[in-house]
């Protein structure tokens, strides 16, 4: 286990009735902008809360911020910001607005031409506009860490960034907040948890006890409460749980002292660029087969997931490996989620083609070792075929 620092300095405001104590939370003198995506929290009652605990206070919005957010939309939000003179910005949603919100408040603290290149890496954020969240869509843990994921529709690109000065100065977890949530969401917000813990997780062995521990518990968290949510939607102490784990899936706790992959989703972003699918589906498309595909590289850690996740301790290890990733295909499907590229109706054909936008981005060496290549990915996708 290396040597490692870790500071999180979002405060997190989890329970019932919690959206009332932001009014402590912004200063009294800020200018919020309120960003939303496409308007549900008008329906449920979220929108009213907010507003009222933000009542006195200097208010503008924008709304419409989608799944997957793209730099297109989020420099039309940064033209309603500055022309409200918003100081302050409170992201009102799931991780998707959360990301493209982090991505406006650097936007709108810098001083360069082109704020895509702060995505890209040819410029680096210095300082951003605070933020908050108020999270009504449990799955990325974006409401308290300083990573977003920005699609470039002119560029056909889907990139990720990651910097400390993005990081929410507080984060309201009420779980009555996700009632509204249609199965769909509900579902990819269980996947999308899961896999963001395996990506931290099912690497080589390295000493880190606690991370393991941590992230094998909320796997079999997640896989409880997450089809005992979708069987009754009005199971909140299944909500709480589930909306905790996720938080907790990538707050940057399980990655500290330990390597990371990441490869299943960078190639997941490649599938969404291209074909618009569901993060979290694309996500439940790749992982098994990246299982597959890695067996050899990932073994010591797939026996370890198989028996500290599955229960699965007799018998050859690789047989006991194909049959976690047989439990773990179940269980998306058991969410209603696709495995398969056919499940999403893809065919072959994107293999290549995602193998080609990871070489056009630069993206040619993933995973904990640097050994998923494009031709890795390709085998990957021809796999899950």
């Amino acid at each position: 286990m290396k040597s490692f620092s870790y500071a999180n300095p979002t405060r997190i405001l989890f329970g019932a009735g919690q959206i009332a104590a932001i009014a402590r939370q912004i200063p009294e003198s800020a200018k919020v902008l309120v960003t939303y995506g496409g308007g549900s929290i008008k329906k449920n009652g979220v929108y009213e809360q907010v507003m009222a605990a933000l009542k006195g206070r200097s208010v503008a919005e924008f709304g419409g911020i989608e799944p997957n957010p793209t730099y297109e939309t989020m420099m039309k939000a940064a033209e309603a910001a500055r022309a409200a003179g918003s100081d302050f910005i409170l992201a009102v949603g799931g991780g998707s607005v959360a990301d493209g919100s982090k991505f406006l408040a650097a936007a709108l603290a810098y001083d360069g031409d082109e704020p895509w290149d702060l995505v890209t890496g040819k410029a680096q954020i210095k300082r951003a506009v605070p933020l908050g969240v108020v999270l009504t869509l449990p799955a990325t843990g974006s409401e308290s860490n300083c990573a977003a994921v920005i699609t470039h529709k002119g560029a056909g690109a889907k990139l990720a960034f990651m910097n400390p000065a993005v990081y929410p100065r507080f984060a309201v977890l009420d779980p009555e907040t996700t009632l509204s949530l249609p199965p769909r969401q509900v579902a990819n917000g269980v996947a999308d948890a899961f896999v963001h813990v395996i990506e931290q997780y099912l690497t080589r062995p390295a000493g880190g006890m606690v991370q393991d521990a941590f992230a094998e518990a909320l796997l079999r968290t997640l896989i409880a409460v997450g089809p005992k949510t979708l069987a009754d939607l009005g199971d909140m102490d299944a909500r709480a749980n589930l909306m905790w784990a996720a938080n907790q899936a990538l707050n940057g706790l399980i990655s500290v002292g330990v390597p990371q992959d990441w490869s299943t989703h960078m190639i997941g972003h490649e599938l969404t660029a291209l074909y618009g699918i569901d993060h979290a589906r694309s996500l439940t498309i790749v992982l098994p087969a990246m299982m597959r595909v890695r067996q050899e590289a990932k073994h010591d850690k797939l026996v370890q997931y198989a028996a500290e996740v599955w229960g699965l301790k007799d018998g050859p290890e690789d047989a006991r490996i194909a049959a976690a990733i047989l439990k773990t295909e179940a269980f998306f499907r058991e969410l209603g989620l696709p495995v398969r590229l056919g499940d999403a109706r893809l065919g072959i054909d994107a293999a290549e083609k995602v193998a080609a936008n990871l070489a056009a981005h630069g993206l040619v060496k993933l995973g904990e070792d640097e050994g998923v290549t494009p031709e890795v990915a390709v085998q990957v996708l021809t796999m899950a075929a």
